[in-house]
């Protein structure tokens, strides 16, 4: 990963302060940085080099006549096609780097360059004509991207951090995200723990001109399902679109490796790497909270080089304050522990890593994704029987056999699926905050900014 960060305005020590904001993220770039200083605008950047590794992929990137300057965090995976359609167009390009075609694409196709690109992403270009700052994010939201206003000045980073180093900005407890994460164990976007300062939306773009900042939704997904299609021929499908995804993720000109635990999802991909390098993590709790021996046998099976690490209590409880830092925002969710001893080790081998994220959402992975099958028969009789069951349900001051059944079972589809990552219900959350701030239901993600 890399990182990118900056400011518009006249701001003094200009040079110092991108300094401060660049080196605050330097574990996310420790290759090269780079800066540019324009009229109205600072631009600095971290660089984690994977393609075109010499010095002629470092950022800033212009377009021929430098009328757009790019600072890049992501991989841009269909680059190469891009180049060929761009040059074909008359564009010239100077390096071989997947960071260019995003500079001549916007120039040459402007918003409409982000429905080509597939990728991971987050990117920042300022027109030296006009004066405008253009930033997006990928569909998913892979890539982080923060911005905020301090006076007369935008400023924008990868990582919170870059913004708290910027001269006049006053941190400010966020109590609206302190509302939701008691319900959801993080701050759903765009709203950040610190007030105004906001994270760019996943498939979103940004524009900063003349003192106002407009975003728009660029990209939607939207499931369409063929019902036409048999099983085997969506088993055909799926294995044509993985493995043509794997081989996308894996251009690279630095080795590549793979997490690996025992899971279906990361052990798909792991059978796409023979002769390289996986890395799984487990706990000394017990073989519950251990997958390395699935790990090695896979790895061995395949023809893997594979790595492990066994986290000591010791180790997890000490890593937190550390892992808190690298997360900008306070998370209850104790993978990101694991995660960041995998991550750590992988390190020490390769610069790139494919994982499974997301597999369990897409294919089902979860019990909770069979419940509307599993309550249809009770979801005949009629709503004010269920919600009866319930409310006697919720009531009753122990736990029984059948209990979460009956109360899930009065849900709506909305309000069962937020419930599911819902931690503190209404009763028990309004007592902590209520006195300083208003309180919202769970099912009501984005309350109004007061």
């Amino acid at each position: 990963m890399c990182g990118i960060c900056g400011f518009t305005g006249e701001v003094l020590d200009r040079d110092e302060v991108i300094k401060r904001m660049t080196d605050v993220i330097t574990h996310r770039g420790p290759d090269s940085s780079g800066v540019f200083a324009g009229d109205g605008v600072t631009m600095g950047f971290r660089r984690l080099s994977i393609i075109d590794v010499g010095n002629t992929g470092d950022q800033p990137i212009y377009n021929e006549d430098h009328t757009l300057v790019l600072t890049f965090n992501g991989e841009i995976y269909n680059y190469q096609d891009l180049r060929k359609e761009l040059v074909d167009k008359g564009h010239k390009f100077y390096t071989n780097t997947d960071s260019e075609v995003l500079v001549h694409g916007f120039e040459e196709w402007k918003e409409g360059l982000l429905n080509r690109l597939r990728g991971m992403f987050g990117f920042a270009i300022w027109n030296t004509v006009d004066n405008s700052l253009f930033m997006a994010r990928d569909y998913f939201g892979i890539k982080p991207l923060h911005y905020t206003q301090v006076g007369n000045s935008f400023v924008y980073g990868s990582e919170i951090k870059s913004i708290l180093e910027f001269p006049g900005f006053q941190k400010k407890f966020n109590r609206r995200a302190l509302d939701n994460y008691i319900s959801f164990e993080y701050a759903p976007p765009p709203e950040t723990f610190f007030e105004n300062v906001f994270c760019l939306m996943p498939a979103h773009y940004l524009w900063y001109k003349d003192g106002k900042v407009t975003t728009t939704r660029y990209w939607e997904p939207k499931f369409d399902a063929d019902e036409n299609m048999t099983e085997e021929q969506a088993v055909d499908e799926i294995e044509k679109v993985f493995e043509e995804s794997v081989a996308a993720h894996k251009i690279s000109d630095v080795e590549v490796g793979c997490f690996l635990s025992s899971g279906v999802d990361s052990s798909y991909v792991s059978t796409h790497f023979k002769g390289q390098k996986t890395f799984t993590v487990g706990f000394d709790y017990g073989e519950k909270y251990n997958e390395i021996d699935w790990a090695k046998g896979l790895s061995k099976e395949v023809g893997l080089e594979h790595h492990y690490k066994v986290i000591s209590t010791e180790e997890y409880w000490d890593s937190i304050r550390k892992v808190q830092y690298h997360m900008d925002q306070p998370l209850a969710d104790a993978s990101c522990i694991a995660l960041y001893f995998v991550s750590k080790m992988a390190s020490e081998y390769v610069k790139v890593v494919l994982s499974g994220e997301g597999a369990d959402e897409l294919f089902g992975g979860y019990n909770i994704y069979h419940e509307p099958d599993d309550l249809a028969g009770y979801k005949r009789l009629p709503l004010f029987l269920r919600k009866a069951f319930a409310a006697i349900a919720k009531a009753l001051p122990f736990r029984f056999r059948g209990k979460s059944f009956l109360i899930r079972g009065a849900q709506t589809i909305e309000e069962s699926f937020i419930g599911n990552c819902s931690m503190f219900t209404m009763e028990e959350k309004t007592p902590v905050i209520a006195r300083r701030h208003a309180v919202y239901p769970p099912a009501r993600v984005d309350p109004p900014v007061l």
